[in-house]
């Protein structure tokens, strides 16, 4: 009797996950800031140009984050 040969299952991606989690050329996964859709008045300049930016995933998230983007 010939062994069959078992098919390894695709992961599919989360897609809400791959709409706000992007991966760095280094490997890092990186993340939006929260706070830019309203009461942008009492935001000062400086802080807006923070938020703006992506920023890292917590090394705590990394790992869940990892499983549900795992083609990125």
């Amino acid at each position: 009797m010939a062994k069959q040969k078992v098919k390894k299952l695709k992961i599919k991606t989360h897609r809400g996950a791959a709409k706000r989690f992007k991966m760095s050329a280094g490997g890092k996964i990186l993340r939006m800031h929260s706070g830019k859709r309203h009461i942008l008045g009492t935001k000062g300049p400086n802080r807006m140009r923070r938020i703006k930016k992506l920023t890292k995933v917590n090394k705590a998230d990394t790992r869940n984050v990892r499983l549900l983007i795992p083609y990125a």
